[in-house]
């Protein structure tokens, strides 16, 4: 039995909240009756969890100087990790509690029972403050109950606070049906308080040793298919955007302005650092490129996803809907903003079989291709594709060795066609679309071109060293001569980071005095060591 909640503990509430999450995982995505990507919250809440553990697994023992104390900065870094690994609304919503509970206690000695009554109050606070429209019968309605039963208790005895907070949560969790038609014309209870439920029961057990874990309240009725109104918002928005953003706060809410006047579900919760801090930004819209765009104007975006709510209705096989999803790799924050105006899923460069895999089931689509960008990623999208059958999800890797050529196959799309031949199409306008990369030689080599120094303009056709120059504007227009050379009707240039001022604008005057009959497309892909991607179509 412990009395006070110390940075051990901390450590393994997080360890055991995660586990208890991924016990009931299925459970709590089944809660789920509504068409939209933060359906599945089960697999969203662990996967927002499994960062926050991430964050305390790397860095639980680097105490600051000064500040808060050891179990502040636990609870810091747990509320971190959740924010910047935060899926959908719920995952959204439960970093913002954790963010609350930790800024409240950061700086106490102790957290014992009346410390934990107000944690819980702050973190209560904090989603309230996070939801642009707090709708009664979510997990906003389970933490308030949690924290005012807290409060009622009235002691400092830990574990009776924590006990008498997670049984009115599980009281308040079973009475939401009645607070949201959504849930009671399904006979369900509310997933997201279904799941800080599970996280209450895991701290109870981490501080008395005991096992408190109760089931959810059982439905009413059989589930219906997904057929009702969504978690938050109206049918009216077709899109769930999901960004991470690196902006100063005042920023932030001319961000809030611009997002609420373009849908609604509208969460942006940040990590409290000033002047300039992390927020992640969770928003219903139907025109996608204005949410970025707001995003872009606001500060740097990035860890972009876009999912279409059409593509989410349930099947009667499982969670896993009948509908389509696209999933793209990019490396580069205008790469990653053209990819998700496409409606595709955007993961950022040189991902992991899991991190992939994580991004296929996140669409909640039966049928899903992947576009890896390069031959590195094409091996792991390859392993993730394997993977992801085991959850009856048909994946298809189109293999894109870049960016521009994902931009081919996205713009062929056609959810009309059979997901097979779709696929086929993808892959031939991928095909048709010939890539060139510029860079500098960072070190001597002998290519199929000739020896290059450090320094040196590269100009890779399909991989290879095809011209080797000492000015870049001189180098790029002279790779796009020699591959239009070959034919073509349509030029794409994808600007780098490092590209400088006027680079596509040269280019793109030079093609319309020696090809006038070509159309040219120019981007800000910011992309890292390539100055210029080019594509021909």
């Amino acid at each position: 039995m412990l009395d006070t909640l110390d940075a051990a503990a901390v450590r393994r509430w997080c360890a055991s909240g995660l586990a208890a999450l991924k016990r009931h995982q299925g459970e709590i995505d089944q809660l789920n009756v509504y068409p939209v990507p933060d359906g599945d919250t089960g697999t969203n809440l662990v996967l927002t969890l499994t960062s926050a553990q991430q964050a305390l697994a790397m860095d639980l023992d680097t105490l600051p100087d000064s500040g808060p104390t050891a179990h502040g900065h636990a609870l810091r870094l747990m509320a971190q990790g959740a924010l910047l690994g935060a899926r959908g609304n719920s995952g959204v919503i439960l970093s913002q509690i954790l963010r609350g509970f930790a800024d409240q206690v950061a700086g106490v000695p102790a957290i014992r029972g009346r410390e934990l009554a107000a944690a819980l109050r702050s973190g209560t606070a904090a989603a309230y403050a996070a939801v642009s429209r707090p709708v009664e019968g979510t997990v906003l309605t389970v933490v308030a109950a949690a924290a005012t039963a807290a409060d009622g208790a009235d002691s400092d005895d830990l574990p009776t606070v924590a006990g008498v907070a997670a049984r009115a949560a599980a009281e308040a969790l079973a009475r939401t049906p009645e607070q949201l038609p959504a849930l009671a014309r399904a006979g369900v209870v509310d997933a997201g308080g279904r799941g800080l439920c599970v996280l209450l029961d895991a701290l109870v057990e981490v501080l008395t040793g005991e096992s408190t874990a109760r089931p959810a309240p059982m439905p009413r009725s059989a589930r219906p298919a997904a057929t009702v109104a969504r978690e938050t918002g109206s049918d009216e928005y077709a899109y769930e955007v999901q960004f991470l953003l690196d902006a100063r706060a005042e920023a932030v809410a001319g961000l809030r302005q611009a997002l609420h006047a373009l849908g609604d579900s509208l969460v942006v919760v940040g990590d409290g650092r000033e002047p300039e801090g992390t927020w992640n930004v969770h928003v219903h819209v139907n025109d996608v490129g204005a949410a970025v765009e707001a995003g872009v104007a606001a500060g740097r975006p990035y860890r972009i996803s876009v999912t279409r709510f059409a593509d989410q209705s349930e099947s009667p096989s499982g969670p896993v809907v009948a509908g389509r999803a696209a999933v793209v790799v990019a490396t580069g924050g205008g790469i990653a903003d053209l990819f998700a105006a496409e409606g595709a899923t955007v993961v950022p460069g040189n991902p992991s079989t899991g991190e992939l895999l994580d991004a296929v089931r996140s669409t909640g689509a039966a049928r899903v291709v992947v576009l890896p960008n390069d031959a590195n990623t094409e091996a792991v999208a390859s392993a993730a594709a394997r993977e992801a059958h085991r959850y009856g999800i048909k994946v298809s890797v189109v293999p894109t060795r870049s960016p521009v050529q994902a931009l081919a196959a996205l713009a062929v799309r056609d959810g009309d066609r059979r997901f097979e031949d779709d696929v086929i199409a993808m892959a031939e306008a991928a095909g048709a679309c010939r890539y060139a990369e510029v860079c500098h030689a960072s070190r001597e080599a002998l290519t199929v071109a000739g020896p290059c120094r450090p320094g040196d303009v590269l100009a890779l056709v399909e991989g290879e060293v095809h011209l080797i120059g000492a000015d870049l504007t001189d180098t790029c227009a002279a790779v796009v001569d020699r591959m239009l050379g070959g034919g073509g009707e349509m030029v794409t240039l994808l600007a780098g980071a490092d590209a400088p001022a006027g680079l596509t604008d040269a280019v793109r005057a030079h093609v319309a005095r020696r090809w006038p009959f070509v159309e040219v497309h120019a981007y800000p892909g910011g992309q890292p060591f390539y100055p210029l991607l080019v594509g021909i179509e």
